[in-house]
């Protein structure tokens, strides 16, 4: 298969909550190994480049227990599926056993049939990578406890939130569970200790297996093993001192894997950082924030950002932890939070159930979501926006953020509005969006030199509507628009 586009359209699949239910609709159980061609056929009509396929590994029975036992987490059980049952909770996909895949989802046999049958609609396949922290009984607790993060019994007495005590071969040890240093532990899982090179070499040997089965990795709180917030964290020192996980592991990784797509969750304004490191793509979680607080500014100055960092983030208006976008945005808001932020240049995520419009986020230790019907219109324009966005000039051309300028003298509406275009060879778009709740009127000068002298015809791909315009007004003083509240174009743009 060829290697990536410059800037690929990912969906993301809740795997056994998907799998529950495509069994639910057929006449027994549907693993990795016989998902319906039907449901990849549709997948792969909106033209996505891959799948991420979250939550494939072997899951623990002891973060199972946790997931059961914890009322915090119950609660959220019952908010998303009020009639869940004990079989239901299925446990983190997060806290890894074991980098297999999980039996009851297919095994290894079931994913690489997939693999391949997404590979033949041309998805490519990426999968997770939990670098932080393993399971809370990963074999490694008996194996290799040195490659745990492990502290002495009064730790264990001052903060009992973060660590827990086992006994192996008759003694007594006190392990770390994972965590982000804003909380207590994640209590299904045991922290890997960075600062030893046998810890960073195993977890980089895994990392190099997963890449065997996959075409790329989305890696879980990859911040996390930076060494500045690591030791911040659990102090020490490295070993030796100036190393990191994350750049030496990469290049590993590329030299065995060229093409390979690594993507970075990551938080705290570190992602320039993790893109230093050698990550393809970080996520843009500062860009997320600002479109659900309405705050057009910072949008705008956010977008103005230079290209080599633009470039590698991946945008996103709902994934696995954030609330569905039809319910956080509301549905027409969402509408144009999507065209703003899945056309910009990077990585696009789209998750499944955000083109239903479904309201309801579903946590993770759940294998089965609830029914919930399409919101009406959203799966129309979500058709006719993904094709648009298929197009190759949105994967491979020149992206430019445009300026917005006032349609008369002290109208601010225009600062309301964010308009960027993308050019590669004789095809062109223009796309723009109305952040506010009412219309704007604007102008929006275009870097389209091609135009001067001719008469230029713009076609919505979201609605089919066309216009000709002259392409000297278009260059100067701008397109005008009128557009409605939250409204949106994405206009090809062709000599008339």
């Amino acid at each position: 298969m060829d290697e990536w586009p410059q800037h690929p359209t990912v969906y993301e699949i809740n795997t056994c909550a998907w799998l529950t239910g495509l069994s639910g609709q057929a006449d027994g159980p549907v693993t990795l190994a016989n998902v319906p061609q039907a449901e990849l056929e549709r997948i792969a009509s909106h033209g996505f480049d891959g799948v991420w396929l979250m939550g494939v590994w072997q899951r623990s029975p002891g973060a199972r227990r946790v997931s059961h036992t914890l009322p915090a987490w119950q609660g959220a059980y019952r908010q998303a599926l009020p009639d869940y049952r004990a079989d239901d909770v299925v446990g983190s996909p997060y806290a890894v056993r074991d980098y297999r895949v999980d039996p009851v989802l297919g095994g290894d046999e079931g994913l690489a049939l997939l693999r391949g049958r997404l590979r033949d609609l041309g998805l490519r396949l990426i999968l997770d990578f939990v670098p932080n922290h393993l399971a809370i009984d990963h074999a490694w607790l008996a194996t290799h406890p040195r490659r745990l993060v492990q502290v002495d019994l009064n730790r264990l007495e001052q903060e009992p939130a973060n660590y827990f005590q086992v006994e192996i071969d008759g003694q007594m040890h006190v392990f770390a569970h994972g965590r982000d240093p804003c909380f207590d532990g994640w209590p299904d899982t045991v922290q890997i200790d960075y600062r030893r090179p046998d810890a960073r070499r195993a977890m980089t040997d895994l990392l190099l297996s997963i890449a065997e089965r996959c075409e790329g990795v989305r890696c879980d709180m990859a911040m996390l093993l930076a060494r500045d917030v690591f030791l911040k964290t659990w102090g020490g020192r490295f070993d030796p001192p100036e190393a990191e996980f994350w750049p030496a592991a990469i290049t590993d990784l590329k030299a065995s894997h060229p093409g390979f797509l690594t993507m970075a969750e990551v938080y705290w304004d570190m992602e320039w950082v993790m893109q230093q490191q050698g990550f393809d793509y970080a996520y843009d979680k500062r860009l997320y924030d600002r479109l659900l607080r309405d705050d057009v500014a910072s949008v705008r100055g956010h977008l103005t950002a230079g290209t080599d960092y633009q470039q590698h983030l991946a945008r996103f208006i709902e994934n696995h932890d954030e609330r569905r976008a039809a319910e956080a945005f509301g549905v027409e808001r969402s509408k144009a939070a999507a065209v703003l932020a899945l056309t910009l240049p990077g990585l696009r995520l789209v998750h499944e159930g955000q083109m239903e419009g479904l309201r309801t986020k579903l946590s993770v230790h759940l294998g089965r979501r609830r029914q919930e019907a399409p919101v009406d219109g959203l799966i129309p324009f979500y058709h006719r926006f993904l094709a648009a966005l298929s197009h190759p000039v949105f994967h491979d051309g020149e992206w430019k953020l445009l300026q917005t300028d006032p349609a008369s003298p002290g109208d601010s509406g225009y600062q309301r509005a964010v308009g960027h275009q993308w050019i590669a060879g004789d095809e062109r778009r223009i796309v723009t969006v109305n952040l506010s709740d009412h219309p704007v009127q604007f102008y929006l000068p275009v870097d389209m030199p091609q135009l001067a002298g001719q008469n230029c015809l713009l076609r919505d791909l979201l609605s089919d509507e066309e216009y000709t315009r002259s392409g000297d007004k278009v260059l100067g003083p701008g397109l005008y628009l009128n557009l409605p509240a939250h409204g949106t174009h994405i206009f090809a743009v062709k000599l008339a």
